[in-house]
């Protein structure tokens, strides 16, 4: 669902009510910084903070970041550097607490379990970031958007105090180059350190071939998947075969893009089917088909305890109750290639003028490609970043048209964007899935929000049964 978006208030509401609920792990450190840096209204970074195990590290991020009666809105968030291959101790720390602080506060004060969304695309902070989340006792690690096969051997690795090494994937490597990150628990932890809990694997797939190959071939135990259908918001993986696209600028799915779920049910490990799966019928049909259950997102992205802001909720559920919301899948939005849902509305980047006038720039770097330049050090490069830049890096011009910043703009959805020396402010992308045509259903009569508990209770609900 993006950034932020299904922070620690929803996946606690979720999890409270009995089911998995799932944070955000994508740009935490961002999240958490420009959290701090609004003042931290309830004192809840702080309160995590002062739960961190290792109390100067804690300290340190405190008394860099936190303001203590928040930013003026007309100052600028205080950046956060990008991360490298030899990123400094100072970013690492902020990395593993800033995950520690999600997870701790979404498990806080009850005992139902938690898990955390990671993409396997941003590599950089995911060895610290992973030690974060088990740190702070994780139930459950999701991962997709990429072939996440090194991942349950790396959560071996981490719950013992092994140190862990997770290979990039680099652009124009030599063959015998090879780029890697590591990450040493006990060198981070010094006398602090003390063995942890290997939280379960869940890899994000769209296809029965890879969901087979990870099964097989992974660094250690999958404990199951997560069969993500095109119809899901934020990243959909590209159609199978030559790319095609519809009347719309769209790319076209079809009967090679459907999961056989068979071949998946024979792996015997439990799956949750995910996209427009917040029906009761639909989750019938999926337990039907073997699956334990399914995964919801668009429908929670816009209940109250989400992270998006009060007025893109409500004005998307306005538009939903009059039957105008509208999804784009939008081909080359994203920096990553993969084709990206964005929600249609005023003042977004999904306005070809709004985008049209924001000056070009990276200084999030989430989505940056990794490449081997000349002098054999690694670059980084984004399509989205001044066309000059790219293409002085190597990049092709090809390759920047019609890219979106994804991370300044999902950071922006929940109120965290980027003020700018001019005054001006990051405009929004939304990400939702096909599904936000119909999240008004969710409305009780008379009200103009709804709770996670009322989208659970809705899909929970009895079906009938069909007589005659």
């Amino acid at each position: 669902m993006g950034i932020g978006v299904s922070n620690w208030v929803l996946a606690r509401a979720v999890s409270q009510c009995g089911h998995l609920g799932v944070v955000s792990g994508t740009s935490i450190d961002c999240v958490f910084t420009r959290r701090l840096q609004m003042g931290d209204p309830g004192g809840h970074m702080r309160r995590a903070l002062a739960a961190f195990p290792i109390k100067d590290m804690a300290q340190r991020v405190l008394d860099r970041y936190f303001v203590p009666d928040g930013k003026k809105d007309e100052a600028s968030f205080r950046a956060v550097p990008m991360q490298t291959i030899d990123s400094s101790a100072a970013l690492t720390e902020l990395t593993v607490i800033a995950n520690f602080a999600e997870v701790y506060l979404a498990k806080e004060g009850h005992d139902g379990v938690i898990g955390v969304n990671f993409l396997e695309k941003i590599q950089l902070p995911t060895l610290p970031s992973l030690f974060g989340v088990m740190l702070a006792g994780i139930d459950y690690v999701l991962m997709g958007a990429g072939i996440p096969r090194a991942i349950p051997g790396i959560l071996d690795r981490l719950s013992v105090g092994d140190s862990a090494e997770m290979k990039l994937d680099v652009e124009d490597a030599s063959s015998h180059t090879e780029f890697v990150t590591r990450f040493d628990p006990k060198t981070f932890c010094g006398n602090d350190w003390k063995p942890l809990k290997r939280p379960e694997f869940l890899a994000i797939i769209s296809s029965s071939t890879l969901a087979m190959s990870l099964a097989k071939k992974a660094s250690g135990k999958v404990n199951g998947f997560i069969v993500e259908g095109a119809c899901a918001g934020g990243h959909n993986a590209p159609p199978r075969g030559q790319l095609q696209l519809n009347e719309r600028g769209e790319p076209v799915y079809g009967p090679r893009d459907e999961v056989d779920l068979v071949k998946i049910r024979e792996l015997g490990l439990p799956f949750w089917l995910a996209g427009a799966y917040a029906e009761p019928e639909k989750l019938k049909e999926a337990m039907a088909t073997g699956a334990v259950g399914v995964q919801v997102g668009t429908a929670f992205a816009f209940c109250e305890e989400s992270g998006i802001t009060p007025e893109i909720k409500h004005c998307i559920l306005n538009k939903s109750k009059a039957g105008t919301a509208e999804i784009f899948t939008d081909p080359v939005a994203s920096p990553t290639g993969f084709p990206f849902k964005v929600t249609q509305m005023e003042g977004t980047l999904s306005e070809q003028d709004v985008y049209a006038q924001r000056e070009r720039l990276c200084d999030v770097g989430l989505l940056r490609h990794y490449y081997e330049k000349a002098d054999g050090a690694l670059g980084y490069r984004c399509p989205a970043e001044p066309i000059e830049d790219y293409t002085r890096k190597g990049g092709k011009v090809a390759d920047t048209v019609g890219r979106k910043c994804i991370c300044n703009g999902l950071l922006a959805t929940i109120g965290l964007g980027q003020v700018r020396s001019d005054g001006s402010s990051e405009a929004p992308i939304i990400t939702a899935g096909d599904d936000v045509t119909h999240i008004a259903r969710f409305l009780k009569p008379g009200q103009d929000t709804y709770t996670a508990k009322d989208v659970i209770d809705y899909i929970m609900a009895p079906v009938p049964v069909a007589v005659g």
